[in-house]
């Protein structure tokens, strides 16, 4: 398969600049590969589909305050600083994106907040927009991290063109976040409330928690038409022995294990063993997924409505065909459909 596969004209109307009222009220497409058969229905009837010894499998990863504005010395130019990972906790070393870059070189200081009392030094280019930053802080290592949370905001993706909302800090994030290390969002478990988990809970249906930690390179453009030209960014990976037992019990039991979100997916599809069994896991993966591809763990999933040319959009065409999946967009999109981060949901089955 080539990069023009998966093309298409989105009607930018359809990208969705602010998510569903209710969590679970958003609009849910179901696939069903077997039969090609397509639904429409809301996200809380998710739990139709889903039988007492089934398993979720959740990517509890946790999105912190990514984005700050400092200035920079004797200009004042205002400059986005990007969080991307940090790199050392003790010299307080930071992998960033520079927004300006061309203002931005090595030895500039940069300084953040009123009373400027955080201080960044430039000490290296990776990439382009790419710098590595020292912070200079008076306090602990846990004030330090106050002090980042406190300035940064929620990293909402650049397609949302409005400023970033209170209400964003609790919206843009699933409700079973846990693991702080992410800068985008699993936005496929976005979708469940706390009281649609309760009634999943209590029909029986198992949930296996895995981190991955959500990086900015699941939105890099692909820009090679031989798609097993593309590299995607490594990104942490957690699984333990319990999410490996649960998701394995259920596949010996031939239960449905259903991925929530293609981050869930890619994350067990990171740690398969020789007998298509998942394995426990801590290390990173650039896993790229796209047609054809065997799946070896999950047999359903949840995902978004994505952007043309995306590798999201690769791999659940791998996942539930390629024809099909643009079949069921061309509907999405007459259906008028939100996309994107904050927009509706499909479930695949």
């Amino acid at each position: 398969m080539k990069l023009s596969n998966f093309n298409f004209e989105l009607p930018k109307e359809l990208l969705a600049e602010y998510p569903s009222e209710d969590r679970d009220e958003a609009r849910l497409m179901v696939l069903h590969r077997k039969e090609q058969k397509i639904e429409h229905k809301l996200f809380k009837d998710v739990i139709d589909y889903f039988d007492e010894g089934d398993v979720m499998v959740l990517n509890n990863t946790k999105v912190f305050p990514a984005r700050l504005f400092g200035n920079k010395e004797k200009t004042g130019a205002r400059i986005e600083v990007f969080l991307l990972r940090e790199l050392n906790e003790e010299q307080r070393l930071w992998d960033v994106l520079v927004d300006p870059a061309r203002k931005i070189r090595i030895g500039n200081k940069l300084y953040f907040g009123d009373d400027e009392s955080l201080v960044a030094e430039v000490i290296d280019n990776t990439t382009s927009r790419g710098r590595t930053l020292r912070f200079l802080y008076d306090g602990s290592y846990e004030e330090f991290r106050d002090k980042l949370n406190e300035l940064g905001e929620t990293p909402l993706p650049k397609y949302i063109k409005r400023d970033v909302e209170p209400e964003d800090e609790e919206r843009y994030q699933t409700i079973y976040a846990k693991a702080e290390g992410a800068v985008a969002a699993p936005t496929a478990g976005l979708h469940f409330s706390k009281h649609l988990l309760k009634r999943l809970e209590i029909k029986g249906i198992d949930f296996a928690e895995l981190t991955l930690h959500v990086g900015l390179g699941t939105f890099n453009p692909v820009e090679v038409e031989d798609l097993s030209k593309h590299k995607m960014d490594s990104e942490e990976l957690f699984i333990d022995n319990k999410a490996a037992s649960i998701v394995n019990n259920a596949k010996n039991g031939k239960r449905k294990i259903c991925a929530i979100g293609t981050t869930a997916m890619r994350g067990l599809e990171s740690s398969v063993s020789s007998n298509h069994m998942l394995n426990p896991y801590e290390g990173w993966t650039n896993k790229f997924i796209f047609p054809p591809y065997d799946f070896s763990i999950a047999n359903c999933m949840i995902t978004n409505f994505h952007t043309p040319k995306s590798t999201l959009l690769m791999m659940i065409s791998a996942f539930a065909g390629h024809d099909f999946v643009m079949k069921a967009y061309k509907e999405a999109i007459k259906e008028e459909y939100k996309f994107y981060s904050y927009g509706d949901a499909m479930l695949i089955l």
